[in-house]
Order: C-alpha cells, then sequence, then structure tokens
C-alpha cells in the first residue's frame, strides 16, 4: 500500500520542491496550505497550482489567522517589508509559525495514518528564521512522539527535511531534475496585484542568486 504523507505547501520554491521530493519517493501526498493572514494570497495561488500539476492525493488550505497577534512584516501592514536584510532575526520571521505548521500538520498526519511530515526549511540559503534550525526539527520530532496516541504507541513520527543542508541553487537544481516547474512558485514577500516579484526583498534576493549559482534562468516575473 502506498505510503501517506503530509507535505506543507506554502507556494514557494523550496515547498514544491520537497513535495516533488516526497512524491518521487513514492508517497500518497497530502499537502497542507494556511490562510494565516498573510500580506497576499499570491503564494496561496500558486499552492494551489503546485498541488494541481503534481497531482497530490489531497490539498487542503487550513485557515489559522496569525495576522491578530502581529508581530511580523509578513501579517502586519503596519510594519513595512524590508528591502535589505539587517542584523539579527528579520522582521519577516513569523513568531512561532513553524511550531504552528508543524502541529497542525501533526494532528492531520495521526487522522490519516501518515508518519511523515515533510517540510522545506533550509539552514544554509535562508534568511535567518530560528525555526528554520535543523536543532528544531529535532526536537519537534521528539514532541510529536511524546505528545500523541500514535508515538507513545510505538508508531513514529518523522518529519522530513531533505532540504535542511542544501544550498538555493542545489535546491533548484534537485527540482528541475525532478520536473518542477518554478513558473507556477511564488516567494516573493510583497507581490503586486498581478502576482509579479518585487526583485527587492530578501525572499526575492536569494531566490535569484539561487537561479544564477544554478546556472539556469529565473522564470519569476518580476515588476517594471
Amino acid at each position: 500500500m502506498t505510503r501517506k504523507t503530509v507535505v506543507l505547501l506554502s507556494g514557494g520554491l523550496d515547498s514544491a520542491t520537497v513535495l516533488a521530493i516526497a512524491t518521487r519517493a513514492g508517497h500518497a501526498c497530502h499537502a497542507l496550505s494556511f490562510r494565516y493572514g498573510q500580506r497576499h494570497g499570491a503564494e496561496l495561488d500558486a499552492a494551489r497550482r503546485i498541488a494541481r500539476a503534481m497531482a497530490v492525493a489531497e490539498h487542503r488550505v487550513f485557515d489559522l489567522d496569525l495576522s491578530g497577534f502581529g508581530g511580523s512584516a509578513l501579517t502586519d501592514r503596519n510594519i513595512p517589508v524590508p528591502e535589505r536584510p539587517g542584523a539579527g532575526i528579520p522582521v519577516t520571521y513569523v513568531p512561532a509559525r513553524n511550531t504552528i505548521f508543524l502541529s497542525v500538520a501533526l494532528g492531520w498526519a495521526e487522522v490519516l495514518g501518515a508518519r511523515d511530515i515533510y517540510i522545506g526549511v533550509n539552514a544554509i540559503d535562508y534568511s535567518g528564521y530560528p525555526d528554520c534550525r535543523p536543532e528544531f526539527t529535532a526536537a519537534f520530532e521528539t514532541v510529536a512522539n511524546l505528545g500523541t496516541k500514535a508515538g507513545v504507541e510505538g508508531d513514529r513520527f518523522h518529519i522530513r527535511t531533505p532540504l535542511i543542508e542544501m544550498s538555493k541553487a542545489q535546491i533548484i537544481r534537485k527540482g528541475v531534475a525532478l520536473g518542477v516547474d518554478y513558473a507556477l512558485t511564488v516567494s516573493c514577500y510583497a507581490v503586486d496585484e498581478a502576482a509579479r516579484a518585487c526583485g527587492r526583498c530578501d525572499a526575492c534576493r536569494l531566490r535569484a542568486r539561487g537561479f544564477a549559482e544554478a546556472g539556469l534562468p529565473d522564470p519569476t516575473h518580476y515588476q517594471g
């Protein structure tokens, strides 16, 4: 029987690559996206496109409004998206986002009978978010197996992070080899109404540099 898995699908480059990896591994992929009060819906539109293109078993968009708390440029429109990274953890960090997302994914996985949860976190070419580090995902896996019926009965969960030690260029090459259409994805923090990327935010810079270092054309539609 095909093994079920839950894949966190943001609509960005990394999550699309992770979905392709899980699909190639033979999993029946159940993709999970979040409408969490983010600045724009373009990434959710991208997630839907990717889910259709990769023929996932199921795709759910979960409503979880974190904008009520604010504290991030991605959920509070009064905080501008920076064009240059500053010192320390950037204002685009959403407090506890991956902890919350993984917790929801864990609940769905337990109901599905899935024991693998894939997430596209990366600790090489990234913005410095604390919840993208291997220490965090390892700790969450421990929590998953301590705090669930399946875990305490010995049916262990695994948090799969295949991109954790890859550069953005390596991720792009991997995705291209797996047939990922990166034109379907959205990485920008500040897209316009036509879903064109700003080309200036940290996410755009990391993406553009990744394509350049991979020696591949960037299919992103930029403003201007």
